[in-house]
């Protein structure tokens, strides 16, 4: 039986992917950074499929320690690193953030070279891709590379360097380690539980009426279930190794045309949407002052548009509709009652 490592178990990609290992039949062990976040986990994996509990096992392993990291990996097959230092759980300087996401990769990559682990799977992000370009026509691709050293968020920075890191590490200390990486542009769907994925806040924001005028940006947009599929797929297939791959549902959606699906799918309990886009030079004028455009001041004006092209052609990798996702994201949002009280962004 394959034995599959998920680092950062109980978080919104993490999760969907213990979720997906157990339903195709894989014994998984994942880490959490308390492990008091277990019972939650199985609760929320239970609610959403049937499985054996002795084939889930829960560990603590934190990405700024040595510890508990030999164990996590022993006897594993494949470890997917979905774990990452965000702004929420790694407080401080920049500099803290990045070193956190570089000394994180490289101490999973470590402990799974030694234990022989097969293939890693890093979740790296549309961030690491995307960032620090000028305005372009084209999409981007799977050769692109944030540029960290233009005006780009401490996260984008920090995903960055920590991919450049494990590439590094896999072709000078690798001894057979097998490496690809996932980037998902930005990831909408349903939750396993009552999180907080930062990704869901435009939508929870649109929802509860706190983002009461668009913000002038446009993304591409991707479902973590089908995030969680192409992270299995790039576990197993031969064709994956050694490669980087976007996940995207299709071409950038401007956050107003996110607000019109919302309207359209859910009617009368998406009332409070906003229906317009703020005028982009007085978007860039507000973030002086607002929290919230200030965070997203380099995507103000700009269509970021990823093409999963590569995914699709040669992984077999198909995402769902864009405007499913946004709907069953809101859906969830609304059942599990995370409709109130919450900012667009932080």
């Amino acid at each position: 039986m394959t034995q599959v490592l998920v680092t950062g178990g109980s978080g919104f990609i993490g999760s969907w992917c213990v979720l997906r290992l157990l339903e195709a039949g894989h014994d998984v062990r994942t880490t959490v950074r308390g492990l008091g976040r277990e019972p939650a986990l199985r609760a929320q994996l239970h609610a959403a499929t049937g499985f054996d509990d002795a084939r889930l096992t829960v560990v603590r392993a934190d990405l700024q320690s040595d510890d508990g990291w030999e164990e996590a990996v022993a006897g594993c097959d494949y470890v997917l690193h979905v774990a990452s230092p965000t702004l929420r759980n790694t407080p401080g300087s920049e500099e803290a953030m990045v070193s956190a996401a570089r000394d994180g990769v490289l101490r999973v990559l470590r402990a799974a070279r030694a234990a022989r682990v097969r293939r890693v799977v890093l979740t790296s992000a549309f961030g690491a891709i995307g960032y620090g370009h000028p305005p372009r026509s084209t999409p981007f691709t799977e050769e692109d590379w944030t540029n960290v050293d233009a005006d780009i968020a401490p996260y984008q920075r920090s995903k960055t360097l920590a991919e450049r890191a494990a590439w590094q590490f896999v072709q000078d200390e690798g001894d057979g380690l097998e490496l690809t990486a996932v980037h998902p542009v930005g990831v909408m769907g349903p939750v396993l539980g009552p999180d907080d994925p930062p990704s869901l806040r435009l939508i929870r924001g649109m929802l509860n009426g706190e983002v009461t005028v668009c913000p002038p940006f446009g993304s591409s947009w991707v479902d973590v279930r089908d995030v969680a599929d192409l992270h299995l797929r790039a576990m197993t297939d031969p064709a994956a190794a050694g490669e980087r791959w976007l996940a995207s549902a299709g071409p950038s959606l401007r956050s107003v045309e996110v607000a019109r699906i919302l309207h359209e799918r859910l009617g009368d309990r998406a009332a409070k949407a906003p229906t317009r886009e703020l005028p982009l030079m007085l978007a860039r004028a507000l973030s002086r002052v607002s929290p919230q455009l200030r965070a997203i001041r380099p995507q103000l004006g700009q269509d970021f548009d990823a093409t999963s092209a590569k995914a699709q052609r040669l992984l077999g990798w198909t995402p769902r509709p864009v405007e499913d996702t946004i709907a069953d994201t809101a859906e969830s949002l609304i059942a599990h009652g995370m409709t109130a009280g919450v900012r667009f962004t932080r």
